[in-house]
């Protein structure tokens, strides 16, 4: 199965609004693991998650782990290139991102904070929808 952007973009944002609500206030700060490697299985193991496969492409493979809320998405990339452009246009629909090499795992802020302490990588914050007024210059869309 070949994904093209426009999937692969609806995948990220169906993943972020269901995953995601308004933040959390814990801050997650303990010790950081070495960030992990490895295939979607082995992350999942590090985690102790049954991962739930979404999509088994060449260039993506995507599972849902964790139950209520501590559900989370973690996805893993055949190249580096791939995962930023699926981070990029994932963000654009806000939510909280654990990222490691080829690998991000995507849900609420506190869950994906707890995570980092099992995969270590680098915490990632999209876009926030507050809902409110924007600052300056954030409210409108060019075309």
């Amino acid at each position: 199965m070949r994904l093209t952007r426009p999937m692969l973009a609806l995948a990220a944002a169906a993943a972020v609004v269901a995953l995601t609500g308004c933040g959390a206030d814990g801050d997650g700060e303990a010790a950081v693991p070495e960030t992990a490697t490895g295939s979607l299985e082995h992350l999942a193991a590090e985690v102790r998650c049954d991962p739930n496969m979404q999509t088994d492409a060449d260039t993506i493979r995507q599972a849902l782990c964790g139950k209520g809320e501590e559900k989370y998405v973690l996805a893993t990339f055949s190249t580096d290139r791939g995962q930023r452009e699926w981070i990029n246009t994932a963000k654009d629909y806000g939510g909280h991102y654990l990222v490691g090499r080829k690998w991000v795992a995507v849900g609420h802020e506190d869950v994906v904070a707890g995570l980092r302490g099992r995969l270590g990588g680098t915490l990632e914050e999209g876009a926030r929808h507050d809902g409110g007024a924007h600052p300056a210059g954030h409210g409108a869309h060019g075309g």
